[in-house]
């Protein structure tokens, strides 16, 4: 388990990053009187969640591998992070839509059905906390994924 050290710390920041990002997201107003800007705002946590498997994979490479570190190490060390913040994504989910932004679900339901973007049924089967866990158990294996195949390219260090 020593040896996973880091990517648990590494998966747990990446948690406590979404949460914040959430809590960020409902205190800008993105929940309520901006919802309707939410659908783009909330891509740029693409950002930090980048910066997050960076920081890990370098550490990773610097505290573990003593500086080495090859494609596949690198991956690996991703794909645990990956799977770790997989699993607490409903714990995430669940967290977001009963602590942080309880209003969520009923005012994005109420600008989807007045915007005409979907029917009030549309908008009930789709926005809730059911939905948005099955959502984040297939998103974030594929993201995380996706970001780990990219960012271990670049945080590969071969000895000289």
């Amino acid at each position: 388990m020593k040896q996973y050290n880091i990517e648990i710390k590494w998966a747990i920041a990446f948690v406590l990053m979404t949460l914040g990002w959430m809590l960020l997201e409902r205190l800008s107003g993105l929940y309520n009187q901006h919802i309707d800007k939410h659908e783009i705002y909330t891509n740029f946590i693409a950002l930090p969640a980048i910066a997050i498997y960076v920081f890990a994979l370098l550490d990773k490479r610097k505290n573990f591998y003593g500086g080495t570190m090859s494609y596949k190490q690198g991956f690996i060390s991703g794909l645990i992070i990956t799977l770790i913040v997989t699993a607490f994504s409903p714990l995430t989910q669940y967290i977001t839509t009963t602590i942080i932004a309880p209003q969520y679900f009923p005012n994005v339901i109420k600008y989807a059905v007045d915007a005409q973007k979907m029917t009030q049924q549309e908008a009930n089967d789709f926005f809730n906390l059911k939905n948005y866990i099955v959502e984040g158990l297939i998103g974030a294996p594929i993201m995380g994924l996706v970001t780990t195949a990219i960012v271990a390219i670049f945080t590969r260090k071969t000895s000289k």
